[in-house]
């Protein structure tokens, strides 16, 4: 019973958090507010000892912060302090603190640091995380760093900077581990035993042939859980998804999401097995290309703070230029009417109205359709479905939108006719925008152009243009205005 106990007491026992590895739970109130953020008089303590010169008080302010807190703490400095803290706290510049900065504050820290220190954090990585740290460097700061890297750890590198950048290539870890099909349970159970250099975590183990050949899989719950003396080609997972090298990050997350996938195997182009892709790598890049989708559409550029401001304003100034002339479409279209608009001052007052509601109109859609097609839900075997669903959706809330701006201005300006004629526009445009926020993104894809790039563009041209037109068209028509 006493063995009993004690065995309970092991298995429940909590280790102590710095023990375990684990950042404490408990909130810091010294450093932290209630959100667990760093707080501000805390981050000026920082500046102020660096200011001052005193390398000291600043190391002994940050030696107690967790990894991902002193990322933190860098990303909340001006460039100038990030480079000064960077200088006071090398040794404490683990791996761990590299992986959790902001990619810009990243590049700032890893031009602060001689080529020695960043080589040493390197070697600290895993591969794909060494490879997103040296990626972004020069050539000659790049060469330097690789130059003081072990020769095997250089070689990893190598490889995976041959590969394009955001491929599984680039992102895969060549830490796995892979075994011949011929092995029994017992013999991987005494070979995974006997091996010191096993990858830190690990899901489950690759099987392959004689040509390094991925052949299955087995989960380590299965290893555990099964007889010894079965041959692993009689308990392993013969069907697997395999990646290729060369395959798009966004296209990796798609089939980690579609296949719920923990871990996969990253084959070249001979079919060899050259890495394996965890879930923890793929969350972070779904939650990247969702993000950068939306940044795409509003023309933001990276849409970080961090983000130098000579890149922003090129990312930036190029929309606003691009919107400039698509809207001179529209102007022109205003111009052609100006005898018109001249006769009922009403019409001016109006038409933002007509082409704001079509221009939001036509965003919903192109949201939904550009995120279609990012997660492959979207193509060509099921276009027309969807371009169905959307017109449907359009006349209806056009119909609802038509008939609430109608009645309001006809009861406002003592006009049903002109009630009509902004119901009537409206209605229409509210229909075009849902086509165009099919149309247009479906059109660029097919072009092999990003449509989250410039959709926008084109949809809010076609929904201002197409509601003026309608709006001043009709009142024409309807004989409002002569």
């Amino acid at each position: 019973m006493a063995d009993e106990r004690l065995l309970d007491d092991d298995l429940t026992a909590t280790p102590d958090a710095e023990e375990s590895g684990r950042p404490d739970d408990r909130i810091d109130d010294e450093r932290h507010d209630e959100d667990n953020i760093l707080k501000p008089e805390f981050v000026r303590r920082v500046t102020d000892a660096l200011a001052a010169g005193d390398t000291d008080a600043a190391y002994d302010l940050v030696e107690p912060l967790h990894p991902a807190d002193v990322a933190d703490l860098f990303e909340l400095l001006d460039r100038e302090d990030r480079a000064r803290l960077a200088s006071a706290i090398t040794d404490l510049m683990s791996g761990d603190v590299i992986a959790e900065l902001n990619d810009h504050v990243r590049e700032d820290m890893i031009e602060a640091l001689p080529a020695a220190a960043v080589a040493e954090i390197a070697g600290e990585l895993d591969t794909d995380d060494a490879v997103q740290l040296i990626e972004d460097l020069d050539e000659e700061d790049r060469r330097a760093v690789l130059a003081e890297l072990e020769p095997e750890d250089r070689a990893a590198i190598e490889s995976a900077l041959a590969y394009p950048e955001e491929t599984a290539g680039r992102l895969m870890s060549r830490d796995f581990v892979a075994v011949p099909e011929h092995l029994t349970v017992g013999d991987l159970i005494d070979y995974l035993r006997d091996r010191s250099d096993l990858p830190g975590e690990f899901f489950e183990v690759f099987v392959v042939d004689e040509r390094h050949h991925p052949v299955g899989t087995c989960l380590l719950s299965w290893v555990l859980t099964t007889p010894r003396a079965i041959a692993l080609g009689d308990v392993m997972k013969r069907d697997q998804t395999l990646i290729p090298a060369t395959l798009d990050q966004e296209e990796v997350g798609n089939m980690f999401q579609k296949y719920a996938l923990i871990s996969a195997a990253v084959v070249d182009e001979s079919g060899r097995l050259v890495g394996q892709l965890t879930v923890d790598d793929v969350v972070h890049i779904i939650a990247e290309e969702a993000g950068e989708d939306v940044l795409l559409l509003s023309g933001a550029g990276d849409g970080d703070i961090n983000e130098p401001i000579r890149e922003a304003y090129s990312a930036r100034v190029r929309w606003l230029v691009a919107n400039m002339l698509t809207a001179s479409v529209a102007s022109f279209v205003i111009s052609r009417f100006e005898g018109v608009i001249a006769q009922m001052v009403a019409l001016a007052v109006l038409m933002p109205i007509v082409a704001g509601i079509g221009g939001n109109a036509g965003t919903q859609t192109l949201a939904v359709t550009v995120r279609a097609l990012a997660t492959n839900q979207l193509s060509s075997a099921n276009t027309w479905r969807a371009m169905r669903r959307e017109i449907k959706i359009a006349a209806l809330n056009g119909g609802t939108v038509a008939i609430i701006i109608g009645t309001v201005v006809a009861l406002i300006f003592a006009n049903p006719l002109l009630g009509g004629v902004i119901a009537a526009a409206m209605m229409t445009n509210v229909l075009v925008a849902g086509i165009a926020g099919v149309l247009v993104p479906l059109t660029l894809d097919r072009l092999r152009v990003d449509p989250a790039i410039s959709s926008s563009i084109f949809v809010t041209m076609t929904t201002d243009s197409i509601g003026f037109l309608a709006f001043l068209g009709f009142a024409v028509l309807s004989g409002l205005v002569g």
